[in-house]
């Protein structure tokens, strides 16, 4: 095998391993962004009973009104909405200090543990054979060059 294949493998394993790599920090990024949210909406609660406006792929719009009397509709969204459905009327936790930081009441940020989870050995499922597979390419070509006489 020629250098330039070579060198096209160790740049794909060095790809895999990036893309891999990137995505699974990402994952645990998101996980502590719950946990954060979480602590945000628990140091100052609050809470509303809030319609459910519109149900998307990704996000559940809610509209609620807090004591003060000013009507709230996060633009990001309510946080862990599976199960929602427009019209429907659910009790909502807020952080008093950002209303628009809202999450389904009794819902936190463990709901989000098994999807990034599975995400994540997901990709080490199709990122871990792809990287054994490159590697034993090349070493199979470095096995396979001429010994300099």
């Amino acid at each position: 095998m020629s250098r330039r294949s070579e060198r096209a493998r160790r740049i794909g394993w060095i790809a895999v391993l990036g893309v891999a790599s990137l995505l699974t920090v990402m994952c645990v990024t998101l996980l502590f962004a719950a946990f954060r949210n979480d602590n945000a909406i628990e140091a100052h609660p609050g809470t509303a009973t809030a319609t459910v406006e519109s149900v998307a792929f990704d996000r559940t719009i809610i509209q609620y009104q807090t004591p003060d009397g000013i009507v709230h509709s996060p633009a990001t969204g309510v946080l862990y909405p599976s199960g929602l459905a427009a019209g429907q009327l659910v009790l909502i936790e807020y952080d008093g200090t950002n209303p628009d930081l809202a999450r389904v009441a009794g819902r936190t940020a463990t709901l989000t543990l098994l999807p990034l989870g599975v995400t994540v050995l997901v990709i080490w499922l199709v990122a871990g054979p792809a990287l054994w597979w490159l590697r034993r390419l090349i070493h199979r070509d470095r096995a396979d060059e001429p010994v300099p006489a």
